[in-house]
């Protein structure tokens, strides 16, 4: 009689096979399951925690200066940061919409004139011919200007819109951050130690260093990119608000989006200033001139002092990461995709340098 050993044996895998199966779809299904509870939390928790890395050298001071009270130093901190976004948002944004609201009315009341082109106009090189004669146009009939452009006009509108809708729910994930960011300054300590046990259970005993590492890229990143195209952003608009450029809120949207991706403001500002010169005077557009100049230079003084010794991240990963980011998420990503990005780009360097030492 032939042995029934093996036959046991292929039923005890088999039990166990399936056993482990099971447990293996268990833990994915409730993997699945968690994912999709947390999902609308991952941009403002990852926001959050870029927020609490890079304002931490300053709370460690507000902290210092407060006698060691820090979740009294993370809600002044929380409470500041929160005027600073609120209140120049508010003000754009109402300048935006009573300008909007302004052209519409003028728009179908025929009440709207827009004053005739500055003869340098038409000495431009490449546009200016063209530019100077759609002005004229404008200037003398604008239902017939704009009839010219109505397709363009409709996508712009389009976009607005789309745009609108996602800075409104941007703002708010970034409220969110803030308050998680605020969280986790207050509990510094616990959060550090559970990033740096993270970093050592993924990269072993290099957890530590990659952990520094990333902290510093962030800091870097945050700091020297987003709060130079946030700071330039800032001072357009108020100089724009000062004297009366309409929609002056859209304008500064869009010098913070040039800042984050590299490119220079003055290729929003200059056509403002143009703006500026036709329609006040001499004076005021001279001095307004200035304004937008030091702006859209001031990043090549802001850098040095907010970056300081920072990683060095190619300005090619920044923008790849921001105009990412952007495609992907609105308008929060395009803040997120740069620092993500460029935090990446660093911990895989570093990891290749260590694979030829």
């Amino acid at each position: 009689m032939a042995s029934t050993q093996p036959y046991v044996e292929d039923r005890n895998l088999l039990r166990r096979v399936i056993e482990i199966s099971v447990r293996l779809a268990l833990v994915v299904l409730l993997t699945l399951w968690c994912f999709q509870i947390v999902r609308p939390f991952i941009q403002p928790i990852v926001w959050g925690i870029v927020i609490a890395v890079a304002v931490q050298p300053l709370y460690r001071r507000l902290e210092g200066a407060l006698q060691g009270r820090s979740r009294l130093a993370a809600a002044l901190l929380v409470l500041a940061t929160l005027v600073l976004l609120i209140v120049p948002t508010v003000a754009l944004t109402a300048n935006l919409v009573e300008t909007a609201s302004e052209l519409s009315g003028n728009l179908r009341g025929g009440d709207l004139a827009v004053p005739p082109p500055p003869a340098f106009v038409a000495d431009w090189p490449l546009v200016g011919d063209e530019l100077y004669a759609y002005w004229q146009t404008a200037s003398q009939n604008l239902e017939s200007a704009l009839s010219q452009i109505a397709p363009q006009l409709k996508a712009i509108g389009l976009w607005l819109v789309s745009t609108g809708a996602t800075t409104g729910v941007g703002i708010l994930k970034f409220l969110i951050s803030i308050l998680i960011a605020g969280a986790l300054l207050a509990n510094g300590s616990r959060a550090a130690a559970a990033a740096r046990g993270i970093a050592v259970r993924l990269a072993g005993e290099r957890g530590d260093r990659l952990s520094e590492l990333a902290g510093a890229t962030v800091q870097s990143v945050t700091r020297g990119i987003l709060g130079v195209a946030v700071i330039q952003s800032l001072l357009a608009g108020v100089g724009m608000l000062v004297v009366g450029v309409p929609a002056a809120g859209l304008w500064a949207l869009l010098v913070l989006l040039l800042a984050v991706i590299q490119l220079p403001p003055l290729l929003v500002l200059a056509p403002v200033i143009v703006y500026v010169f036709s329609t006040s005077s001499t004076v005021v557009a001279v001095v307004f001139a200035v304004w937008s100049v030091l702006v859209g230079i001031s990043d090549t003084f802001l850098k040095p002092i907010l970056m300081g010794r920072g990683v060095d991240v190619p300005m090619l990963v920044i923008f790849m990461g921001a105009i990412g980011g952007f495609m992907l998420d609105g308008i929060i990503g395009l803040f997120v995709g740069a620092v993500v990005l460029a935090l990446g780009y660093t911990l895989f360097t570093a990891w290749l340098e260590e694979a030829e030492e």
